[in-house]
């Protein structure tokens, strides 16, 4: 998978990029990150790369010459997604989505955001991460890069891994724990110890429907609610619970 961003905080998204699973995966050359910067496409001698809004108002606006000039020259994979508040919202869904495919470019606004024409004539289309406001487009990105890429294969040490954890299967993941079995009184619910691999699959299927209901109720409406199996389960496991309106 070939991936790029366009920012003007290209150190930024590279530091991230060379910690922990993805700096390994980008090193086998499972997916690739090119970093581009505005900046160098300015054609002033200052490397201006916005300007003041027409029609006044506060703060800056990216400009459109480095942005076009960029594209054209560089010449990044398709779709080019702006990070925006106005955007699509970004979801385990839309991670996968862009996990099967051969790559895309992520573009990084800052200030007030971009001048509206680079929306209407580079980009594909937009993402938000949600609804609250951040200095500029990076966190959003490393945000999609990393959901993204750990579902292709060989990135997880595990191929089990992207396959049970939350939202995967529209459901929040089942708690864990590990060693010890008694730590100053609390103790591992004694399924997990039991060595009953159905039993305990079982149990967290229960679990994860349980912390679902509890924690995010809309996750269970959006499937249409608990099925007469997860009922069933539920109640076998002594989990009571009712799906809030």
């Amino acid at each position: 998978m070939q991936i790029a961003v366009i920012s003007l905080f290209p150190e930024l998204i590279e530091a991230y990029l060379s910690f922990s699973l993805l700096s390994k995966a980008r090193e086998r050359q499972i997916f690739s990150v090119d970093v581009h910067d505005p900046r160098d496409y300015a054609r002033d001698l200052h490397k201006t790369v916005d300007d003041a809004p027409f029609g006044g108002g506060p703060g800056m606006v990216m400009m459109c010459q480095p942005v076009f000039d960029l594209v054209a020259d560089r010449r990044p994979p398709k779709p080019i997604i702006a990070l925006s508040p106005a955007g699509r919202v970004f979801s385990q869904k839309v991670a996968k989505e862009l996990s099967t495919g051969d790559g895309f470019t992520l573009l990084c606004g800052r200030y007030e955001g971009l001048d509206q024409r680079i929306i209407d004539n580079i980009v594909d289309f937009e993402l938000s991460i949600g609804d609250f406001v951040l200095a500029g487009g990076e966190l959003a990105a490393l945000a999609v890069i990393e959901s993204t890429v750990r579902l292709i294969g060989g990135v997880l040490g595990n191929v089990e891994s992207s396959v049970e954890e939350s939202f995967a299967e529209g459901l929040l993941e089942y708690p864990h724990y590990t060693r010890p079995a008694s730590f100053d009184g609390l103790e591992v619910p004694e399924v997990l110890l039991s060595g009953n691999h159905a039993l305990i699959a079982e149990w967290r299927r229960a679990a994860a429907l349980y912390r679902t209901i509890i924690h995010r109720p809309d996750l269970i409406r959006a499937r249409g609610g608990l099925s007469k199996e997860d009922e069933r389960i539920l109640a076998k496991h002594g989990y009571s619970y009712k799906v809030s309106e």
